[in-house]
């Protein structure tokens, strides 16, 4: 355990960055195909016996997607059996074997395999690190705890796009397994969550561990309190019958939708594509230049959102943001629309530059902070493992068809028209989460799961 001396806010702080250090490694793993793609398509610069094709890149960026989906059926599982930090150790060791293989790759296929379980194991990550986080966090600083993962996951994108593309395949490679190395390492300092540690039966472990977190053996019992109320609650429904409990499938509504939304936004199609897409505008504007300014924009919307959460709410900031991409999106569309009718000049060079960072940081500074604490927090105790299971599934399924499908629909619609899509479903999805979504800032777990209850028993006329 992190033997810390300090407040015990810094110590949530301390742990809470400590275990998303794994998520470092997975944002370099996730972004990979930005840089990678155009080395693989030059024949000077790829490691292939040839340029792979358009429909073979489309597989290494979506692969990952793909063979995710399967991941998630095992979490609900090994959740509780196995606890947080085994479970998150266990995620991150197999991961050298897949860094290895992108070193010695020597066919299209072996890059396949390699990101194929990249993205299996990445899965487990992108659905613990928010769980385990939320489970140490205290109400009151949950929000901003929460936000650290896009922070890191940010770092992770903007280091591979300032140096992705200006490095070789090999030292790209080699780097990436010096990065997981590195990361895993204080995984074994952390403590468990003190949650998982009480639904073992450690009710002694997760007292010491929750004391020297909230800093109060007072606090810690309250805590633990609430935790026997929470496992009384969820006791009533068996697991077997989770699915008929009205509450969960209204929580598991809630969040699937915000889940669909985070994919149908055309954020992370645009990422993976993103130096593809800086090139295919040919404009003035250099796209390894414009990678790593998007980046730095992306790192810079992340932490400013660690210091608004939990003062404006979850609600207002998703709603401003989405606006936000949705312009993004226009103005993307509009300049595509534009070079359809010829070379494009003077300001209109830079509009692409300009929407993609409004997107960009719209979407680190909303969604990309927020889904994974909203979706930790709408859920209670005993349904969590099993709700984010099912939520990363189909966002996951969703990423995959955008991911694998993105370049074929720019190709069949048409650019401008692919980014005005994905700019209505950004306002569609602001109208969700202003209508449907509850403000959990400031409230415990139970807090919530009392509002979502009185929302059910109360039968308002804006049903979700």
């Amino acid at each position: 355990m992190i033997n810390l001396q300090n407040s015990p806010l810094l110590r949530q702080y301390a742990v809470v960055i400590a275990v998303n250090l794994c998520a470092f490694a997975m944002a370099l793993g996730l972004v990979w195909p930005s840089p990678v793609l155009v080395k693989l398509n030059n024949s000077t610069t790829s490691i292939l016996t040839r340029p792979i094709t358009e429909d073979e890149g489309s597989w290494i960026v979506s692969i990952g997607f793909l063979t995710g989906i399967t991941a998630n059926f095992l979490i609900a599982f090994l959740l509780e059996r196995v606890g947080r930090k085994s479970f998150l150790i266990l995620s991150c060791l197999p991961k050298f074997i897949t860094s290895f293989m992108l070193i010695y790759a020597t066919d299209v296929w072996m890059i396949l395999v390699a990101r194929g379980l990249m993205g299996f194991f990445d899965t487990f990550i992108i659905t613990l690190v928010p769980i385990y986080a939320s489970e140490i966090a205290s109400k009151e600083i949950r929000g901003s705890l929460g936000t650290v993962f896009q922070i890191v996951c940010s770092f992770g994108v903007v280091t591979m796009l300032s140096v992705g593309p200006f490095i070789s395949y090999m030292t790209l490679s080699v780097s990436y397994t010096c990065a997981i190395a590195v990361t895993t390492l204080p995984l074994l300092l952390i403590p468990d969550s003190p949650y998982s540690l009480y639904s073992k039966g450690e009710k002694s472990e997760a007292l010491k561990v929750l004391t020297f977190l909230r800093g109060s053996e007072a606090q810690a019992n309250e805590e633990i309190k609430e935790y026997e109320l929470a496992n009384n609650n969820t006791n009533t429904v068996s697991n077997k019958e989770i699915f008929k409990n009205r509450l969960f499938l209204k929580s598991l509504f809630l969040v699937v939708i915000i889940g669909l939304g985070l994919q149908l936004v055309g954020f992370n199609a645009v990422s993976f594509y993103l130096q593809t897409i800086l090139e295919s505008t040919q404009t003035s504007v250099k796209s390894e230049t414009a990678s790593v300014i998007i980046g730095m924009i992306q790192l810079t919307a992340s932490f400013g959102t660690t210091f608004m959460t939990d003062r404006f709410g979850r609600k207002p900031i998703l709603c401003v943001t989405c606006v936000g991409m949705a312009l993004g999106m226009l103005g993307l569309g509009i300049f595509f629309k534009l070079k359809e009718g010829g070379q494009v000049s003077g300001f209109m060079n830079f509009v692409p530059l300009i929407s993609l960072i409004l997107v960009v940081y719209s979407y680190s500074a909303g969604l990309g902070s927020l889904f994974w604490v909203l979706g930790a927090e709408l859920f209670d105790d005993k349904s969590r493992g099993t709700g984010m299971s099912i939520v990363i599934v189909s966002t996951t399924l969703t990423l995959f068809f955008i991911t694998k499908y993105f370049a074929f629909i720019t190709s069949a619609i048409g650019a401008a028209y692919t980014y005005w899509v994905f700019s209505i479903n950004c306002v569609l999805l602001c109208l969700f989460i202003m209508f449907c979504i509850p403000e959990t800032k400031g409230k415990s777990f139970a807090e919530i799961q009392d509002i979502l209850r009185k929302k059910e028993s109360d039968n308002v006329s804006t049903k979700c």
